[in-house]
């Protein structure tokens, strides 16, 4: 028999290591050629790496989380033949198109089960399967004082032959000041569960972290009365064409967020807090904040001051099935300017939003709800909104965040606006 050495591949763009985020195989299992053993993600991208041979696993170089140099071991595999080889995989790397992973299809798990021989049977049946719990042993009339008396036998020490449960251990396990026993379905809970932050979520809390850390955030929360914009988008959906998409309220946000900006570009900026340069864009590239099975992503609409509603519509639905199946392009999820978060009809009353470092400014949209509105004469029902938008306060004023988001309102409140070129 040979060994076979897979080593990390060198996905190219200076990486130098890359970290594991999953393993398909454990040490001896059967694979076959092309099936994926494992799962690594750099900086940029997240890598698939299949075996190039058929054998079984001898060797894993790591768990989840761990982090790999390039052109180290990764698996070893034992083959059929002589010697040994060392064979570092890249040309058949099976490489998402996302920056950030999304969502990778599992790929097929082989798993064979040996069957044990008449002798292991009699063996494996007396041991319990994992995570079965095993039932306190105790005669009738002990497990019958117990229920009386509102012991759970699973906490009480047996002291019996084979840990047997008596009536001495009752009484000195009730002597000893322990509480009875919770009513059934009330049983405390004691496990715990470690899980290791790796992959895509690491790197969300990592971005989280560096905004949250280095950003002095100022946070604007405004009401909006949205609807003269609620009657407008449901009239320019019944009369929309088969290939448009069916408008949300984000189309025209998009729009009134590019010409406020237009007023004040200052706020679609990028901040290099280490260098100490701002950095005003004339393009307005529009991240969406979006939820896929994978986490939390921002795919960008890129220059939407050059799209009317219905081609940011068309767009932000693109790109977000784009995110959440997972064939999102590199480009598509980096270069924003200022982003846009919603929890669509759970988004609460009023939300914290933190930026996407390095820009300045985030806009997020609260749940629309209908409110009683005074109008001078009585109370009317209005479809409310609020808007809770984060901004950095060493780039942007409280003042011009507030002016910010008032002609937000403004043009939101007046949709006729949204369409009157300046």
């Amino acid at each position: 028999m040979a060994e076979y050495v897979i080593t990390m591949p060198d996905v190219g763009e200076g990486v130098a290591e890359a970290e594991l985020v999953e393993w398909h195989v454990k040490p001896g299992d059967p694979v076959r050629e092309d099936m994926i053993l494992a799962a690594v993600m750099t900086d940029k991208a997240t890598v698939e790496i299949p075996s190039p041979v058929a054998g079984t696993v001898l060797w894993l170089a790591g768990e989840i989380g761990d982090t790999i140099a390039v052109k180290a071991p990764l698996v070893r595999i034992q083959v059929a033949g002589e010697g040994g080889v060392e064979e570092p995989i890249a040309p058949s790397m099976q490489e998402t198109r996302a920056e950030e992973r999304l969502l990778v299809a599992e790929p097929e798990k082989v798993e064979l089960v040996k069957q044990p021989r008449p002798a292991e049977r009699v063996a494996l049946a007396k041991v319990p399967a994992a995570g079965e719990e095993r039932k306190p042993l105790a005669s009738p009339a002990v497990r019958r004082r117990a229920q009386d008396m509102g012991v759970d036998l699973r906490q009480v020490h047996g002291t019996g032959p084979a840990g047997r449960i008596t009536h001495d251990d009752i009484e000195q396990f009730l002597a000893g000041g322990s509480q009875k026993a919770a009513p059934a379905g009330l049983a405390r809970k004691t496990a715990t569960e470690e899980i290791k932050m790796a992959g895509m979520r690491r790197r969300i809390a990592e971005k989280m972290s560096l905004s949250a850390s280095r950003i002095p955030h100022i946070t604007y929360v405004e009401e909006v009365d949205v609807s003269d914009l609620e009657d407008l988008r449901e009239t320019m959906n019944k009369s929309r064409k088969g290939d448009q998409p069916k408008l949300t309220i984000l189309p025209f946000l998009m729009r009134a967020m590019v010409k406020t900006l237009g007023e004040q570009p200052a706020i679609n900026a990028t901040f290099d807090d280490g260098a100490g340069i701002i950095t005003r864009h004339g393009a307005v590239h529009i991240g969406i904040a979006t939820q896929t099975p994978a986490g939390l992503t921002v795919p960008v609409v890129k220059h939407a001051e050059a799209r009317g509603v219905w081609d940011c519509a068309t767009e932000v639905a693109r790109l977000a099935e784009a995110a959440r199946n997972g064939s999102a392009q590199r480009d598509e999820l980096s270069g924003s300017t200022i982003t846009i978060t919603s929890l669509g009809a759970l988004g609460g009353i009023v939300t914290t939003p933190v930026i996407n470092h390095p820009e300045v400014a985030i806009i997020g949209v609260n749940k629309m709800v209908i409110r009683p509105v005074w109008d001078g004469n009585q109370f009317i029902p209005r479809k409310m909104m609020n808007l809770s938008s984060s901004f950095d306060h060493r780039v942007v004023d409280g003042w011009d965040a507030a002016i910010f988001v008032q002609r937000i309102k403004a043009l939101l409140e007046t949709p006729a606006l949204i369409f009157i070129e300046s």
